[in-house]
């Protein structure tokens, strides 16, 4: 399989404090941090900053989501998970925030790993038809994999 050329990701840093971003080796999401001290009542809903502006490649959507240890670390919920930033919020004044709705008190500091993205082409054009059968079998309901 070829190797895709890397896309550019042009991003403006608002908190010197912050490492820049990178993308490891190992998964496809990119780890995004605090730029800001946050104390939180449980709760509280903000908007974290994060620190930075970006401007997308033309086609493409950054996704943004806990990490794993989010929930564990800080008590918070993204309460609009996946956020989703698209390519025309790109101006130098568009600085990415995470919302988080606070279970219990917390802090959150400059520099935690709070969150991850990653870029995402935008989806194809898409038509609807109206039938009157899928033709498949049903699999058990919403929420089940059919195992009974």
């Amino acid at each position: 399989m070829p190797v895709n050329e890397p896309l550019t990701v042009l991003v403006k840093y608002h908190c010197a404090a912050l490492p820049p971003l990178e993308k490891l080796p190992q998964g496809d999401w990119v780890d995004l941090r605090a730029a800001e001290d946050v104390s939180l009542k449980a709760g509280d809903h903000y908007y974290v900053s994060l620190g930075i502006s970006v401007r997308l490649p033309e086609g493409y959507e950054l996704w943004i989501a806990p990490r794993s240890s989010t929930f564990r670390n800080f008590g918070v919920l993204q309460p609009n998970s996946p956020a989703i930033v698209d390519e025309s919020y790109s101006s130098d004044e568009d600085v990415l925030r995470y919302p988080v709705l606070a279970m219990r008190d917390t802090e959150i500091h400059v520099g935690d790993r709070l969150c991850q993205c990653r870029l995402m082409p935008h989806q194809s054009e898409l038509r609807f038809e109206a039938v009157e059968s899928l033709g498949h079998k049903a699999r058990g309901g919403f929420g089940s994999t059919g195992i009974q």
